[in-house]
């Protein structure tokens, strides 16, 4: 079965859009029509160092209210931060980060924790944080199974964000406990065949998280030469099936694939026709029709 969601940062004001606290966006949730939600582990919805056992009462009470299923909780990690600091714990600190969130998705009734691999900083020593990433995913999934949760890593960091190199750092880790989160806009974006990598990975998939794109493309100006120089296209989030994404190719290979999960919605970057709450709302309503027809 194949699950709509929206993921709370849509909601977060981190890009300038309308900002939610974690009840009222459960409210919206619903209002809008979906029946699943993932969580971000940061301000302004789960602060992890400050949210109270009351305030997580509060939240499992909302959703089961508004008949909203909390799947997952989001970390924010990178696991190649800290390059110019060697003598601090940066690894340590964010598994620890990720085992806080642990016991906040248990008491919140959630199943998954989000997690990242790291940005690539160092082209001299790219194997090295490979190495660095693998050891600290495979200890999270450790530590998530003592806590009866799954962890699923996101193709999003540098690190392991091609569709081949993806599946080499899953092959890498190891771990019965760690999952893929594969998505489809990196790849899409690096010119990947998206109905191969889809049925590759759907027997390992967990959940998947969509977005959508336009692009536009840039030029810079040359005065010696009265001419332009083609820079990497501008890429502008737009509802699900309004931009370059093929999505249905990508569902076309998870449903051949067997995948059985998630499928969140983001809108985590600059939108089309600004960040409102009217904007939002429209946008998220049109893909979620979007995303029903796809897994229909």
């Amino acid at each position: 079965m194949l699950i709509p969601s929206l993921f709370s940062v849509s909601y977060a004001g981190l890009w300038g859009q309308h900002r939610l606290d974690t009840l009222e966006f459960l409210k919206k949730a619903a209002k809008l029509g979906y029946t699943a939600v993932q969580l971000a582990g940061k301000k302004p919805h789960i602060s992890f160092n400050h949210i109270t056992g009351k305030e997580l009462s509060e939240i499992k009470d909302t959703a089961k209210k508004y008949k909203i299923d909390i799947h997952t909780i989001a970390a924010y990690n990178d696991f190649t931060s800290g390059k110019t600091s060697l003598g601090n714990p940066f690894v340590d600190m964010q598994v620890g980060y990720i085992k806080t969130l642990c016991g906040i998705a248990k008491k919140l009734g959630a199943k998954q924790i989000r997690i990242f691999s790291g940005y690539f900083y160092d082209t001299d020593n790219y194997m090295e944080e490979w190495v660095k990433c693998v050891r600290a995913v495979r200890e999270c999934a450790e530590i998530a199974e003592a806590h009866g949760i799954m962890i699923g890593l996101q193709n999003h960091h540098d690190i392991a964000v091609t569709t081949e190199s993806y599946i080499e750092f899953l092959n890498d880790v190891n771990h019965p406990n760690c999952k893929a989160m594969f998505d489809p806009w990196a790849p899409a974006l690096q010119g990947d065949d998206l109905y191969k990598a889809a049925k590759q990975l759907a027997p390992r998939m967990i959940q998947t998280t969509l977005a959508d794109y336009v692009k536009l493309r840039r030029f810079a100006y040359l005065p010696g030469i009265v001419n332009y120089k083609p820079l990497p296209d501008i890429v502008k989030a737009v509802p699900i099936g309004h931009g370059f994404i093929n999505n249905k190719a990508f569902f076309k290979g998870l449903k051949e694939g067997g995948f059985k999960g998630y499928v969140i919605y983001e809108m985590c970057s600059p939108l089309r026709g600004g960040g409102s709450e009217a904007n939002l709302d429209r946008t998220a309503k049109l893909s979620l029709a979007a995303i029903k027809e796809l897994i229909s």
